[in-house]
């Protein structure tokens, strides 16, 4: 008996980038525990830092849930990175602030995030790296900009 296999015609670009974003989040994620925060955290560190924001707009810019995002501040919050302060704009709203701890592991977290992507992407020439950068970024502001609408969403891989 002869198993029927389809003939590709293109190459699977869905495993291509889940398998290579797979192995980056586990290599980011071992790399940031070694300092004790998680991809998460980082991305609220980082972004918080940047300006004043609220949570809401934070959980936007890390891809969160309302529930993932609460978590982690309030992880941040008991290690003494981050806190819960009324905006200095808005005095309904509260941002997300960053204690100088935070601010100074933000500092080491993003020497880390940075070292774990000139890894990754070490083995290409200059001009393979430049390109790939070039044309992922082209994906992602273009064709792959939105998500379709569809009846079955697909699920996001847990990170």
């Amino acid at each position: 008996m002869t198993a029927m296999e389809p003939t590709r015609t293109q190459p699977d670009l869905s495993f291509l980038l889940d398998h290579t974003s797979h192995v980056l989040r586990t290599r980011m994620a071992a790399a940031l525990d070694e300092v004790g925060l998680t991809a998460r955290m980082h991305c609220v560190l980082v972004h918080a830092l940047e300006e004043e924001r609220t949570q809401i707009q934070l959980a936007e810019i890390g891809d969160m849930d309302k529930t993932t995002m609460v978590v982690t501040v309030d992880a941040l919050e008991k290690a003494g990175l981050a806190e819960r302060r009324p905006s200095s704009r808005d005095r309904r709203a509260r941002i997300i602030a960053v204690t100088e701890a935070g601010a100074a592991l933000a500092e080491q977290s993003t020497r880390i995030v940075d070292r774990v992507h000139a890894e990754a992407l070490g083995s290409l020439a200059d001009d393979d790296r430049a390109a790939l950068l070039r044309v992922l970024n082209l994906l992602v502001e273009e064709d792959l900009a939105i998500p379709s609408e569809s009846p079955r969403p697909a699920r996001r891989a847990r990170q």
